[in-house]
């Protein structure tokens, strides 16, 4: 990768009009911008589609359900333990991913999952975005699925002194420092990322859930909804 490509790949605070669609800094871009919508760069121009996406196999149709989209005035209140081990389940409609999560690292996000799981803030949700080229995520956690959607709340980066990304991480998307709400991606191929998102999680089970609807391409080229339609059935976490 040319230095030239590299660093517009990674300049995440240059401004990016509404026009603009670019792969490089706006694939970075985008995983900034996901949690609050008025700051919104990539997915502003021309939004992200909720429609069905196309019949990949090993996916089922999503029922009907919508999700609720509750909203909260504040973070809430710290009730996990940090020394104890969490898990959280997502049922999706391609597959199940399993993920423990790092309560001793990143205590304020794992607590702010744990509660929106319990909320069953994300059931329902459609994974609205998936990149191929450069930056391989899988991206969920917005219940209006435009990548505009949070919980009402924000909370700061956590866990970021030396943080890589390679598959099978589980971090926050932000719009900027200490922006972090419900949007979050799911590593499937390792990615080179600046330690700009807070790792939250490790996959143990489903990887090639993510593989196989990563296969199936984004309906954008590469980097957009994806064609698989990954909806977040049920999102549960379990202490032990």
């Amino acid at each position: 990768m040319s230095s030239e490509v590299q660093a517009r790949q990674f300049d995440h605070h240059q401004p990016i009009g509404r026009q603009h669609r670019r792969v490089g800094s706006a694939l970075l871009r985008g995983l900034g911008v996901l949690a609050v919508g008025t700051t919104l760069a990539i997915f502003a121009a021309g939004g992200v589609s909720a429609d069905p996406g196309t019949p990949v196999a090993g996916c089922v149709a999503p029922d009907s359900a919508k999700p609720e989209n509750k909203q909260w005035a504040t973070e809430p209140a710290l009730t996990i333990d940090p020394g104890a081990k969490y898990t959280a389940q997502l049922e999706t409609t391609c597959g199940t991913v399993n993920i423990a999560l790092e309560a001793a690292r990143a205590p304020r996000t794992v607590n702010s999952f744990v509660f929106l799981a319990g909320q069953k803030y994300f059931d329902h949700t459609q994974c609205h975005r998936l990149t191929t080229a450069g930056i391989f995520v899988l991206q969920c956690g917005d219940p209006t699925a435009t990548g505009t959607g949070g919980p009402g709340y924000q909370f700061p980066n956590e866990n970021l002194d030396g943080a890589t990304y390679p598959a099978g991480t589980v971090a926050m998307a932000n719009a900027g420092p200490d922006t972090n709400g419900s949007q979050f991606f799911l590593v499937y191929k390792d990615t080179q990322l600046p330690p700009n998102y807070t790792p939250f999680g490790k996959i143990t089970g489903g990887l090639d859930v993510l593989q196989r609807v990563a296969n199936a391409g984004a309906a954008d080229g590469d980097d957009g909804r994806p064609n698989a339609d990954v909806v977040l059935n049920s999102v549960t976490t379990a202490q032990g």
